[in-house]
This record gives C-alpha cells, structure tokens and sequence, in this order.
C-alpha cells in the first residue's frame, strides 16, 4: 500500500447515470477509483439515475442504480456526469438539466465525460468557463454554448470546481488525475499500471481526427483549389502559386480561404498535409523522407515538426501507436509500460 496524502480520508464519488447512457462513460471512471481502493485510495462510490431506477445504456447494457437523485443528500466529493450518442435530445430535458445542477450544487467537483460536457453546459455550468469533449463534438460546443471556451485538443480540461474531458476513455484520464490529486501521484501511477493505460497519454485528441473534410465554399475558384490540394498534397501549394493558378491575387486568395475555410491558406495546406501523412503512417511502411516527401513537407525534420507542433507526437510514435494493438504479433510484442 502506498501513503496517503495527509488529510485525505475516505471521498463520495456519485455517478449520475440516464437512458441511453454511454456505457464505457460510466464503468471507466468508476474502475478507476474502484482500483485505487486497493493501493491506497478510499472511495465510496454510488450511482444514482433520476428516480433511483435502472436504466438502459447505449450499449443494451442495464445498469442498476444505488439511489435517486432526491436521496443524494450529502455533499460528495467528485460528481462525475456522462455522456451519450443521443446528447441533443437530452440537452432538451429540462428534468434531467435540473438533476445535474442540483447534483452539482452539491458536489465539490463537477466532471464529465466526454459529450457530457453538453449537459453541464446547457445546465448554465459552464458558462465562463473552459471545457473539452469528444473531438467530434467540440465545433458544435462552441457553437452551442458560445460563453464555454472550447479547448479541442485537451485530453482533460480543470476549470474551478468543474472537470471536463474528450471523449470516452478519456474519462479514465480525467479520473487517474483526481486520484493523483486526492492521494498522491504513487497511488494513480499503481493504477494506471493495474489497468495497463497511460498515467498520461502522450499528445492530444487531435490525433484522432478525421482526415480533413474538403469544404464547399461558393466561389468555384476557392473550390477547385482545394481540390487540387487534397488531391495533391505534396506540389507546391504556395499562397502565391495558388493565387497564380487561380489569376486571381494573393489578397484575394487569401481573404477567400478566411471567409469560407475560416483559416489562412498556409495553414490549410498544412492540416491537409499532416493528414495525408497521418494516412500513410497508419497503413504503408514508407521510410520517413518518403512519407516527407509525397506529403510536401519535403524533409522529415520539418513532418516531425508538424506533428510535435499539431499532435504532440512524433511520426515515428504515431505510427507505432496507431497502426496496430499488436496483437497476434509473431515477437509477441509488449505494450508500452503505461508508467
């Protein structure tokens, strides 16, 4: 067993669970502090649904509840809100928003798994403040709720008394934090190595994006020119070949890809590139320089770059963490030690 921080005992963490819940939002945080019980922590951890009944989860999965919301009448100590695929009907829900600012009023720490970070925010919770959630989702957040400052790329974001994280297994993440901060960076460290996951998981959600989703902006010239950049990404995309190829000037070029992309055209060709070399990383065995090369980055310093600047990984770590589990590796190869 490890030592405790001085002064921590045992802490209420209360799980609020509806119909439709993510499955995996749920039991991810609660394994994480059900592990910490065994090196060190103590957590008393309960689950509680609106009226105290079971519910249904995405998944199919029934869940039991410990108690309802009305019979949760301490203070606890981590009040942990998940997130579900039909987040935009329960956004509507006036009952359930009730539930979770009366929850929260009573809770220390607010946290919320991936899309739950919908219901803080459409609860008023958020307002102010800085929050993350599933990077499919973090566009539409912003949008939704323009007073929380969207930070798409935090794997976990602490803003006062309220904790929101990306999505789905980023909620172990968030947890081993808490448990850092309750009883100590030996006790979370145990944890992680029991679970076998990062203490902290190298770069942020940004690696797991989708390829870039070519626009269709109104001006036809604007248009074919990000065709040709997807479909070629590694010519030469310069913001005054681009403006050549289009006889137009480099102003104009410039302020189309503002108005209608939302970014400058340099920027743009990068993420296109950094996307095109993600793909080949992923599926091909290409040396660097060749991966460097075809994507128009032209040195594999500069892709390493890119990728330390854009993702928080190297090419090379990229591609070791994503183009296999490893399993059915003929050398049995181990995973990473999560330490």
């Amino acid at each position: 067993m490890y030592q405790k921080h001085p002064g921590a005992g045992p802490l209420t963490v209360t799980v609020f669970v509806f119909p439709g819940v993510r499955l995996l939002d749920v039991t991810g945080p609660i394994e994480v502090f059900a592990s910490a019980n065994d090196w060190g922590g103590e957590y008393r951890v309960q689950v509680a649904s609106e009226d105290g009944a079971d519910v249904v989860t995405a998944a199919g999965t029934r869940l039991a509840a410990d108690l309802s919301v009305d019979d949760v009448h301490e203070t606890c100590d981590v009040l942990v809100i998940p997130g579900g695929p039909e987040w935009e009907t329960l956004v509507k829900d006036d009952a359930l928003l009730d539930a979770v600012r009366g929850l929260s009023g009573r809770a220390r720490c607010t946290a919320s798994v991936c899309t739950g970070a919908f219901l803080l925010a459409a609860a008023g919770l958020l307002d102010g403040r800085r929050a993350a959630t599933h990077w499919r989702q973090t566009r539409e957040l912003g949008l939704r709720y323009p007073s929380v400052r969207v930070e798409p790329d935090a794997i976990f974001v602490r803003d006062g008394k309220m904790m929101t994280s990306a999505g789905v297994t980023a909620g172990i993440d968030l947890s081993l934090a808490l448990v850092e901060e309750h009883y100590g960076a030996e006790v979370a460290r145990a944890v992680a190595k029991d679970m076998v996951v990062f203490m902290q998981r190298p770069g942020g959600q940004s690696q797991f994006s989708a390829r870039c989703r070519v626009p269709n902006p109104r001006q036809e010239t604007l248009r074919e020119l990000l065709d040709s950049v997807a479909e070629n990404p590694g010519a030469n995309h310069s913001v005054t070949a681009m403006a050549r190829r289009a006889g137009v000037s480099v102003r104009h070029i410039t302020r189309l890809f503002y108005e209608e992309v939302g970014t400058s055209p340099g920027r743009y060709v990068e993420q296109v590139r950094l996307e095109a070399a993600q793909a080949m990383l992923e599926t091909g065995d290409d040396p660097m320089v060749v991966v460097a090369r075809h994507t128009g980055f032209g040195s594999p310093e500069s892709l390493r770059r890119a990728f330390v600047r854009h993702l928080g990984v190297t090419p090379a770590a990229f591609r070791a963490s994503f183009r296999t589990t490893g399993l059915g590796a003929g050398d049995r190869t181990s995973a990473a030690d999560p330490s």
